[in-house]
């Protein structure tokens, strides 16, 4: 059996669940430190004297940061190994947002931002891919799903921590808030492994032993390296993506995940402060954040499940008309209770879909194109994280009524779901492993 295969079919085991919890831990914090800005906005505008553009720009420049990191170590991580990738950019995000915190001017901040973004950025994608590689296929939709959702937990302890600190000790300590972990980097050194393709690639063989040995001890000795070669041959991974059967898919996935960034980034920026214009006082703005979250979080352990059963478009794509449709609608609400469910729908369609939409390109491609796949997905989509809280900001000046600044936001759900409409299943690899699985079955009976 090749290291691959026995990952892929490995049940889940302590090695797992630690792997999964660090990760989590990981997403957790870039969640609170990505949200912490949206929540933090009104203090700064007071504290600094800028406006709904400056502050949309600040917003903006962070994301530019976020997406020249997805690139940058997208690709170096085949080089250095995405172990390594993943424990500096958790470095950076978390020393920078600390950094933020003792920010004198609007221009430090921006520059401590946008550093912090670079690690929020190589993070994602990274982890992602790690996860990929070791978690065993039958849960490997369902676990990384389930880390992605450490991204809205920390989104939400960063509206209860806003609620908690903002009003009486200003917005300073909520970024400082953003150092704690560094003080897990040696629980996550010891046990964050190396990158599977990146120890198959070097030849690295006694740490894929060791790592095999947490699984099944004495496992190790059945493996065959010498499958490896075959992989090799392969061309560029990033040209790969564009062959025949991936070309649309890839660029319909890259579309898709751009609408989704949109989504997200402009109401993790600006949800509190369009609540506010909407009538909200601050708390409950804040509180909308928290209740945005806990959708993504509830909507994506849910259906999360359902896509194991009827697959991944048969949920995402309604669910993006959902989204579009409470969007819509929040604007002309005036009851609390009533946007709160709205809010929780549109978590679950924003975040939470995102979190899903990962999963499925993580699923979608084969191992070996797997990382450039997750990487360029996301590095696209991160142009519309760019985009998106400059976008708002143009239609907070516009002095629209607060339905139609929900609405023009809610456009790039509809866009996202068609886009969806175009993922070819025929050439996904779970299909392809499906029909071996079928095939080997077939075989066995007529034995």
């Amino acid at each position: 059996m090749n290291p691959i295969s026995f990952f892929e079919q490995s049940k889940l085991k302590p090695f797992h669940i630690l792997l999964v919890f660090w990760l989590f831990i990981i997403l957790m914090f870039e969640g609170y430190d990505v949200v912490i800005y949206g929540a933090t906005i009104p203090f700064l505008k007071e504290s600094w004297g800028i406006s709904n553009m400056v502050a949309g720009s600040i917003g903006s420049y962070t994301t530019i940061g976020t997406a020249a990191g997805a690139v940058l170590f997208g690709l170096y991580s085949d080089r250095f190994g995405r172990r390594r990738i993943i424990i500096l950019t958790t470095l950076l995000f978390s020393i920078f947002t600390m950094l933020s915190g003792f920010a004198p001017n609007a221009i430090i901040f921006t520059i401590c931002r946008v550093i912090a973004g670079f690690g929020f950025g190589g993070v994602m994608p990274n982890i992602a891919s790690l996860i990929s590689e070791y978690a065993p296929l039958k849960y490997r939709a369902a676990i990384i799903s389930f880390i992605f959702c450490g991204y809205s937990v920390g989104a939400m302890g960063a509206s209860f921590i806003g609620q908690a600190l903002l009003a009486d000790f200003g917005w300073q300590p909520v970024y400082w808030i953003g150092a704690i972990p560094l003080i897990f980097i040696p629980f996550m050194l010891k046990a964050i492994p190396e990158s599977l393709d990146y120890l198959l690639n070097n030849k690295q063989h006694d740490r894929i032993a060791m790592i095999v040995d947490k699984i099944q001890p004495s496992a190790a000795t059945t493996l065959d390296f010498t499958y490896k070669k075959v992989v090799q041959t392969q061309k560029s991974p990033v040209s790969a993506l564009f062959t025949k059967k991936f070309a649309v898919t890839t660029m319909m996935f890259w579309l898709a995940c751009f609408c989704t960034f949109i989504l997200m980034y402009s109401l993790n920026t600006w949800l509190p402060t369009l609540m506010l214009q909407a009538g909200y006082n601050l708390s409950s703005s804040l509180m909308f954040v928290a209740v945005l979250q806990i959708g993504s979080i509830v909507g994506t352990l849910i259906l999360g499940n359902v896509i194991q059963k009827i697959g991944f478009k048969n949920v995402l794509i309604p669910l993006y008309l959902v989204g579009a449709i409470s969007l819509t609608l929040i604007g002309f609400s005036t009851n609390l209770y009533v946007a709160y469910f709205l809010i929780f729908l549109i978590g679950a369609a924003t975040v939470g879909l995102q979190n899903m939409s990962n999963a499925f390109v993580a699923s979608y491609y084969p191992v070996n194109i797997r990382s450039a796949a997750l990487g360029s997905t996301m590095a696209f989509g991160r142009i519309g994280s760019i985009v998106a809280p400059t976008y708002v900001a143009v239609l907070l000046t516009m002095n629209l009524q607060p339905q139609f600044n929900f609405i023009a936001i809610g456009i790039a759900a509809i866009f996202g779901m068609i886009a969806l409409l175009f993922v070819n299943d025929k050439h996904a690899d779970y299909q392809t492993v499906h029909e071996s699985e079928v095939n080997n079955t077939k075989i066995v009976q007529s034995l």
